[in-house]
């Protein structure tokens, strides 16, 4: 059952439990066995619900003996019901688990409430067996919090599966579930979707519901999942995007959007590397490759220069971002209940929160202006062009450690929280940002735009790493992405490519 357990995506697997081949505890047993199997070596996997997981699974199977749930007119809230699932354990609470975030600092933090991508996802049956690891806060776009330690690639086990949401698809890739909850506020679900050879889409802001009532200006994050298949992808954002009521695939649904045929788009190539300084060799070949095979396919590939100013682009964002980080850090207590105390944060996180307090409240307002007119070039150019073709990262999956604070950046760290100084912020802020947007910088501009984008794998070097492509569409556009996606997903097959350590422990 293991080797049929990897051959069938969610979808496939709930439809195995609808015309009872097999049971949602079957399932799930497999999906723990896999977990003890592969987690020592990845990692992925920081706090385990297996007993609660058992008997959901158990009073599931239980109901369908009893007549519940057949296999006729299934709707979208119950397509994925019985299937194993994974919560990414950072801005996703579940009530009753958990909630360290890769902090010291709440790593004794229990939410009293789920939250509402959580829910959602209750409501439609899937069962949540564990959570994923995290940088810590999110904060970086490599998964190694000083409080779990590293999450590796199971394609490489020296290198990073990216972040923040590493966790989530390290455990996709590694077989332990087919999709995973991810979130993504400067590129988490785009940057390990593209590190683990994996689909991720991140939605329109807004789409998927979370804390807030409505999008606030300066929001950044948005929730949704990275997993193997396409499918997957749009029927998970029907259940968490207003669809879950409606008939399995009906017409106007996501999962509807990935079976209609692509028409052929009008696709803005761009090469510029965003906010890092250059793309790698193996970066440019993936961007190419992937122009190429949507020319193949009929689509219009018209290189574009976006004319932006990437450095009041990233000074935007990292106002924003510096914002956030004083809010989980220094305001710790409002979450968890008690004072934040630097040694409870990696020096990384506890400066961040300081930037914010000393330079981001102050530079809150031209942020959002420079938000809003970005926001406003983007929509005229795809206006214009259908969807826009660029790099998700500048350069393959980094090696574990490779972007750690070393010893002299960490000194300077620690100086600014104890002097906060303007002009001593600006330079370690910069000389960090520099470090991250180096490999990273390509994702951000899209969280600032709210417009929805998705990393493809079609691409592996010459030593085996994936290297994901990004598309992204107007506001609102994630059908036309779902329709290029599956058509890009039938002409390049990548579902049944595995890595080494699947090979290897099966």
């Amino acid at each position: 059952m293991h080797s049929d357990y990897l051959a069938h995506d969610a979808t496939g697997l709930a439809e195995l439990i609808r015309k009872r081949e097999a049971s949602a505890r079957e399932l799930l047993d497999i999906a723990i066995s896999r977990t003890e199997a592969v987690n020592p070596a990845i990692n992925a996997i920081v706090l385990k619900d297996y007993d609660a997981a058992r008997q959901r699974a158990s009073r599931d199977d239980a109901s369908r003996a009893n007549g519940a749930n057949n296999a006729d007119g299934v709707s979208a809230q119950t397509a994925l019901a019985g299937v194993p699932y994974l919560i990414k354990d950072l801005g996703a609470p579940v009530a009753g688990l958990r909630m360290a975030m890769g902090s010291r600092h709440y790593r004794h933090f229990i939410p009293t409430e789920d939250a509402p991508v959580v829910a959602l996802a209750k409501a439609a049956g899937l069962n949540i067996f564990a959570k994923t690891s995290t940088s810590e806060l999110g904060q970086m776009p490599y998964t190694e919090p000083e409080l779990f330690g590293a999450c590796r690639n199971p394609w490489n086990l020296d290198h990073t599966p990216g972040g923040s949401s590493g966790g989530a698809a390290a455990a996709v890739a590694a077989g332990i579930v087919p999709l995973a909850h991810a979130s993504d506020g400067g590129g988490s679900i785009r940057i390990p979707a593209s590190c683990c050879g994996l689909f991720g889409l991140k939605p329109s802001r807004g789409r998927v519901p979370r804390a807030t009532a409505e999008a606030e200006a300066g929001e950044l994050g948005v929730d949704h999942a990275v997993s193997r298949s396409v499918r997957d992808s749009a029927l998970l954002l029907d259940l968490l995007g207003g669809n879950a009521d409606r008939p399995l695939g009906a017409p106007g649904t996501f999962l509807s959007a990935s079976r209609e045929p692509c028409k052929p788009l009008n696709i803005a190539y761009v090469t510029e590397p965003m906010l890092a300084p250059s793309l790698s060799a193996d970066a440019r070949a993936a961007l190419e490759d992937a122009a190429q095979l949507a020319s193949s396919l009929g689509h219009n590939i018209e290189p574009v220069s976006l004319g932006i100013d990437f450095a009041t682009v990233r000074h935007a964002f990292l106002t924003l971002w510096s914002v956030t980080a004083e809010d989980l850090v220094l305001n710790a207590e409002r979450i968890s209940g008690r004072k934040p105390l630097r040694a409870e944060f990696e020096i990384s996180t506890w400066a961040m929160a300081h930037v914010g307090r000393k330079l981001g409240e102050r530079g809150l307002p031209a942020a959002l202006e420079e938000q809003r007119r970005i926001t406003g070039l983007l929509t005229d150019l795809l206006n214009r062009y259908d969807v826009i073709l660029c790099a998700t990262l500048a350069a393959p999956p980094i090696k574990i450690g490779e972007m750690r604070p070393t010893s002299a950046e960490r000194m300077q760290m620690r100086a600014v929280t104890t002097m906060p100084l303007e002009a001593l912020m600006k330079k370690v802020l910069m000389e960090a940002s520099n470090k991250a947007f180096t490999w990273a910088g390509c994702t951000e501009l899209f969280n600032l735009s709210g417009q929805p984008a998705m990393s493809v794998p079609l691409y592996w070097n010459a030593r085996g790493l994936p290297i994901g492509v990004q598309f992204a569409a107007r506001d609102g556009g994630e059908a036309t992405l779902l329709r290029l996606a599956a058509q890009l997903e039938t002409a390049r097959p990548w579902f049944d490519k595995r890595p080494p350590l699947i090979q290897a422990r099966n």
